[in-house]
């Protein structure tokens, strides 16, 4: 039996305007196994964005539980939060979020800096993923020297530099082209083939169908959860 990464039972999530409150997810009940492939879909609205946040530690919910890897961060604060940001979770966004002024190499090895690895490791480190995305002959250029499918390789690597237990990617083609797109996708299949677990947020079918499970959200609530037809037998 595989064990989940990803645990969440009866997650709500609401905000308040005033005094009205508005419910934006109403009892998720979810849970992601470890090595899994998964894209999460759903229309404007439909609380895939808020579910993203909460599986990234970005944002708590205001009730249920979210087991992340054996750890209950559901009631976690700040503090920790970040901890296990910095520790599990490997983020990949549209917009890249890389800093201009550094290198290929200097924004992978960002996140080495902040959890204190001494210089000589973050750079063999950094190297080692960015050649596993295929970039090592831009690694010493600026992302305004780079495409953006390359800046794109450049924040994967990031995301993975830390060896975290989850990568998370929101709507990561979406400043794509499609032969880029389809050429980030195959980089994602490879991690996951590697052994890692990735979710995927995205509105995009095509992009959702390289994944081996489509979890679909709509008004708040799991709408339908499907495996490909050809990960049935390997669950």
């Amino acid at each position: 039996m595989s064990k989940s990464i990803i645990h969440l039972e009866q997650i709500r999530k609401s905000y308040f305007m005033g005094k009205q409150e508005i419910r934006v997810l109403k009892g998720i009940d979810l849970d992601i196994l470890k090595n899994e492939y998964v894209a999460l879909m759903g229309p404007s609205g439909s609380g895939k964005s808020t579910l993203m946040n909460i599986l990234g530690c970005l944002d708590t919910p205001t009730a249920g539980q979210y087991i992340l890897n054996g750890q209950d961060v559901s009631k976690m604060g700040d503090d920790a939060l970040a901890d296990v940001r910095g520790s599990e979770i490997g983020f990949v966004f549209q917009q890249f979020n890389l800093l201009p002024r550094l290198t290929a190499l200097e924004n992978v090895a960002l996140p080495l800096v902040y959890a204190g690895v001494p210089k000589k490791q973050r750079t063999e480190m950094a190297v080692e993923v960015i050649r596993q995305v295929g970039l090592e002959e831009r690694m010493h250029h600026k992302p305004n020297e780079m495409s953006g499918g390359q800046n794109q390789r450049v924040a994967i690597a990031r995301a993975l530099v830390n060896n975290p237990s989850l990568i998370l990617a929101d709507e990561p083609t979406g400043n794509l082209d499609t032969k880029t797109s389809i050429e980030i996708m195959e980089i994602f299949g490879r991690i996951q083939s590697a052994g890692n677990t990735v979710v995927l947020v995205t509105h995009e079918e095509d992009i959702a169908n390289h994944a081996h499970r489509i979890v679909r959200l709509r008004d708040g609530v799991i709408e339908s959860d499907k495996r490909r037809a050809d990960q049935l037998a390997t669950v």
